[in-house]
């Protein structure tokens, strides 16, 4: 799995000129799925996540993670993050069908909220405007294959 993840103040997305889910601190997550990523690489991906300690303490040190904090998650599946880009029109036949793509994201959101977060997500495959107000700016890589 492949995951953006950057600390907001504010996110949102909107499918259709509806907003389908917002949060104020906390996290906006960009997550692509690949093809041999499995329930287990989900699970560790959201543990890696909930804990990472990025938001500041009393002094302004970067070590307080989204418990902390009081934060909530906006998840977005992204699966361009698997894009080929060695020529300039990119491709994306290296990102997980949605037969396999699917449930890992919707895991991925459960396993969020079962360590007791407000998780908000977009629609699989739908056509989204994503809007955030970065905090720091504070944006984190996850690679999965490479971890």
């Amino acid at each position: 799995m492949r995951a953006v993840v950057t600390r907001v103040t504010s996110a949102s997305v909107t499918i259709g000129g509806t907003v389908e889910g917002a949060i104020d601190r906390g996290f906006l997550v960009l997550l692509g799925v690949g093809p041999e990523d499995t329930q287990a690489t989900g699970d560790k991906l959201a543990e890696k996540i909930c804990n990472l300690r990025v938001f500041e303490d009393e002094n302004g040190k970067m070590n307080l993670n989204l418990e902390q904090v009081g934060g909530a998650l906006l998840v977005i599946s992204q699966f361009t993050l698997y894009a080929d880009t060695s020529s300039r029109r990119p491709g994306f036949s290296h990102a997980a069908k949605p037969e396999l793509a699917v449930p890992l994201y919707e895991r991925f959101l459960d396993q969020c909220r079962a360590r007791g977060f407000r998780v908000e997500h977009g629609q699989f495959g739908a056509d989204m405007q994503v809007a955030s107000v970065n905090d720091g700016p504070v944006t984190i890589l996850f690679d999965t294959d490479k971890a």
